[in-house]
């Protein structure tokens, strides 16, 4: 399988042929305060890059450019949906990092020390983060909208020494109170937090516990007379600690360095995404997740961009939020994620006309499959086939990207639904449960076999845990946990988790392939499908779908949408039960939660929700099969050939 463009071609070969000397090539364009004296050691499952070498990741972030000149220049330009917006350059950025990190260690915090952050996408927050790598102690950012009980989880797992909080965010206009969040979180337990330190956004007064809980000001105030320096880290040491996603049970804390961390994300960004010092770049995540720890926050300011950190939703205060940011800051380059896409899509092509979307030369997704459907209107009806819509492939664990489309070298074609191909120095494969690698067409687990710079070495606590669940599940190969195929051109397709395909009468199916087929119709704006036991069959599929505006349940609706499926991936994907609904179980970062989807189908308690983006979306979906159940006795709902047994159905 030849890579058809030579210069990704040629890039590829070096990687292959000497891996260390292509990431010593890469290494060099970081500011190093040590170089090197291995460039890599391996002795499964841990590893190390660039051992003995030093650097910092806030000095390379911030410094570095104030040093050679670049201080004027625009760091991170903040809004949030309530319409405020403030602008620093480097000089300005820097300065107010500096503060923090006097205060921070005025509070007391040493390095490795690890320091909690439940804020908002807000410029406090992310100079907190860099404030934290520049002492050397270790950020863990969680999502401000996770609940009471995954806060408390995350600090007990990472021994928080303290918690950064505000008094509260907005969400689509409704008032979220943090510190209340924060209060509920810590009298279940983290006994390891000492200090609790509150950013005032709000009107109201919020409860302080004496000798716990301090006030921003009064938190600055204490890093008065105290060292603002860097610490010249190794290379391997940590700088943050992050949890997955949660479309799992329990989360685990993925470790990343300043040193590997720093040259992986900043490489891939340039390879992937053309990240360059003149970009302003706009990725819609929040800071809570890995996209913006590397792609909001680190790899932008890396490289010299102007970073966007957008606090809110993106259709609100209304749908024209998103188009109206882009041409307000002559947004040059968009990482959004396909929830996100849908999102919009569901308002139709009318809140975009009238806005000037010219300054944009690219869009990347990430965070689940970028549905064709989903790709099409972007590429085709937004952007008018103008630009290039790029999916790629990553995870919490990895960093930054591992499969893609390299825009950044030269761009491959695009194959709608594929992720690309792997980047540069990335060694992946789709292998059998046994580890054999299968061939073209053909499904399986997608695997790295070698590590790269930017892979988490490790789990905070965990290092048994990491080696079982990474290492061991196909021995001698990193296990992703996805499930994916590679075509005769070498492009991956990725078709969810592996855990999440449906096996019907011995035919597995992938639940992103039925998403997908569904998403294909005009009414649908989202779906979420699972499997359900099926006596004569094994399993049939259970989906749940949401309309766009406009469209209403109805007898053909549904008659259209299960022929559509069918016409997509043929007679073998038997649908037994469509669900219509208002909200799908998603996690905060919007990715589908299908085990949610299965426990209400099999009457079973879903288990751990703490990151479920709306818990209302749980009664809702079990609602609706608890009705769909009620007409299917009685016969007034499914024709019987959507439910039959028979082979040609």
């Amino acid at each position: 399988m030849e890579v058809v463009n030579p210069i990704v071609a040629r890039w590829q070969r070096e990687a292959k042929a000497d891996p260390e000397e292509f990431w010593a090539r890469a290494a060099r364009k970081a500011p190093w305060f040590r170089t090197w004296d291995r460039v890599f050691e391996w002795e499964p499952p841990t590893f190390r890059w660039f051992a003995g070498a030093q650097t910092n990741l806030c000095y390379a972030a911030l410094d570095h450019h104030v040093e050679r000149g670049w201080g004027g220049h625009a760091a991170l330009i903040a809004e949030n949906e309530r319409g405020e917006r403030r602008v620093y350059t480097y000089g300005q950025l820097l300065r107010q990092v500096k503060r923090l990190a006097a205060a921070l260690r005025g509070l007391g915090i040493e390095r490795g020390d690890r320091v909690g952050i439940y804020m908002p996408t807000c410029p406090e927050a992310i100079m907190l983060m860099l404030a934290t790598a520049r002492i050397g102690a270790i950020h863990l950012v969680v999502f401000a909208g996770f609940g009471a009980g995954a806060l408390n989880d995350r600090l007990t797992m990472a021994g928080a020494k303290a918690v950064f909080t505000a008094d509260v965010t907005w969400r689509r206009g409704k008032p979220i109170a943090l510190k209340e969040i924060v209060d509920q979180a810590l009298a279940a337990g983290a006994e390891t937090v000492r200090s609790v330190v509150v950013l005032r956004r709000g009107e109201q007064d919020v409860p302080m516990q004496p000798r716990r809980d301090i006030s921003w000001e009064d938190f600055l105030a204490l890093g008065q007379g105290q060292d603002d320096g860097y610490v010249p880290m190794e290379a391997n040491e940590p700088a943050f600690i992050l949890a997955t996603s949660g479309t799992t049970a329990k989360p685990k804390l993925a470790v990343h360095s300043h040193g590997a961390y720093q040259v992986g994300i900043r490489s891939t960004g340039e390879w992937c995404f053309g990240l360059k010092p003149t970009d302003v770049w706009w990725s819609t995540s929040d800071i809570g997740w890995i996209v913006g720890h590397s792609y909001i926050v680190y790899a932008p300011l890396l490289i010299g961009c102007t970073t966007i950190a957008y606090e809110g939703a993106l259709d609100h205060p209304s749908p024209q939020t998103f188009y109206r940011i882009v041409e307000e800051n002559q947004v040059t380059g968009i990482f959004t994620s396909p929830t996100a896409a849908r999102l919009l899509m569901k308002y139709g092509t009318e809140p975009a006309r009238g806005f000037d979307l010219r300054s944009v030369e690219r869009v990347v997704c990430a965070g689940e499959v970028l549905n064709p459907p989903a790709w099409e209107w972007l590429q085709k009806e937004v952007f008018q086939d103008r630009i290039p819509v790029l999916d790629h492939w990553w995870q919490t664990e990895t960093g930054g990207p591992v499969v893609g489309n390299p825009y950044g070298l030269a761009m491959l074609p695009i194959k709608p639904g594929s992720a690309g191909m792997p980047l540069p120095g990335m060694d992946v494969a789709v292998v059998s449960m046994d580890g054999t690698p299968l061939p073209p067409g053909e499904r399986g687990i997608a695997v790295i076999r070698r590590p790269f710079p930017g892979l988490t070495p490790t789990l905070w606590g965990e290092p048994e845990r990491y080696d079982r669940d990474y290492w061991q599940r196909i021995p001698g190969v990193y296990f992703t946990g996805d499930a994916a195929m590679v075509d005769e051109d070498g492009y991956f397709w990725f078709a969810g988790r592996a855990d999440e395909v449906i096996k019907i009468a011995d035919h597995r199916i992938g639940t992103i392939e039925v998403e997908n087929a569904l998403l294909r119709h005009p009414a649908v704006a989202e779906a979420g499908v699972t499997g359900r036991p099926d006596p004569l069959r094994g399993e049939v599929i259970s989906a749940f779908v949401t309309l766009k505006e406009g469209y209403q349940p109805s007898e053909q609706l549904e008659s259209e949408l299960i022929e559509t499926v069918r016409r997509e991936l043929g007679p073998v994907a038997v649908i037994g039960e469509l669900n219509f609904v208002r909200l799908l179980p998603k996690t905060r970062s919007g990715k589908i939660m299908r085990r949610v989807l299965k426990a209400v189908i099999l009457d079973r308690d879903p288990g751990d929700i703490s990151t479920i983006e709306e818990e209302g979306s749980v009664e809702e979906a079990r609602a609706a099969w608890l009705q769909l159940k009620e007409m299917l006795k009685v016969g007034t709902w499914l024709e019987s050939e959507t439910v039959s047994t028979s082979d040609d159905k």
